[in-house]
């Protein structure tokens, strides 16, 4: 399919040692840059994050780092001329628009794209809802630090932060259990005011 393009972007993203949950995702917006969640660097100044592709981590130089709570990103740079040329050519566009309830998008991790859709903020729990942006499908889309992209426009709609979950009582046990409802991404605008200006192609 064509969002299939659309792998190439995306990255693993190691600690140093390597974190016992599994890599964590990254995307590249271009020059050097790569954008993930600031929960899957960790505490750049400890966890020492590299970037990975293909199997191949490269260092890397920590531009902003954001907090789970606060802004969910930390932009991370490697030395242009160290990566592949197939990625050093390519720059990523954010999207102008803001998402919108219903919107066709793809999750992006390395190994696979995943279709999926916004929800109405009034689906998501009480509890939860200034994480206003939100996709379904919590089990088969990409985790911490993937893309989300706009399917129709190949641009950039966001960077995957947490699940988010909901109380239920469990019809067989009887008892409350947790149920994961949606996904939240840092969306857009977020990332625009977060990354120094000149980071990203406005075009």
């Amino acid at each position: 399919m064509p969002e299939d393009t659309l792998l190439a972007y995306a990255v693993n993203i190691h600690q140093t040692p390597m974190q016992t949950w599994g890599p964590g995702y990254g995307i590249f917006l271009g020059k050097g840059k790569f954008l993930t969640a600031a929960h899957v660097g960790g505490r750049t100044w400890f966890t020492r994050p590299k970037v990975t592709i293909a199997d191949h981590e490269y260092p890397t130089q920590v531009v902003k780092e954001g907090k789970l709570e606060g802004t969910d990103l930390t932009l991370l740079a490697v030395e242009e001329n160290l990566l592949p040329m197939r990625l050093r050519l390519r720059r990523l566009r954010l999207c102008d628009a803001p998402p919108r309830p219903g919107q066709e998008v793809v999750t992006v991790i390395p190994e696979a794209v995943v279709r999926s859709h916004i929800i109405a903020p009034d689906r998501i729990p009480l509890g939860a809802r200034r994480f206003s942006t939100a996709i379904v499908d919590v089990a088969k889309t990409g985790n911490s630090g993937s893309g989300v992209f706009d399917v129709k426009e190949k641009c950039l709609l966001g960077i995957m932060s947490r699940k988010i979950s909901q109380k239920r009582i469990n019809q067989v046990t009887k008892k409350e259990e947790n149920y994961d409802v949606a996904k939240y991404f840092v969306p857009a605008a977020e990332i625009a005011a977060f990354v120094p200006p000149g980071t990203i192609d406005t075009q």
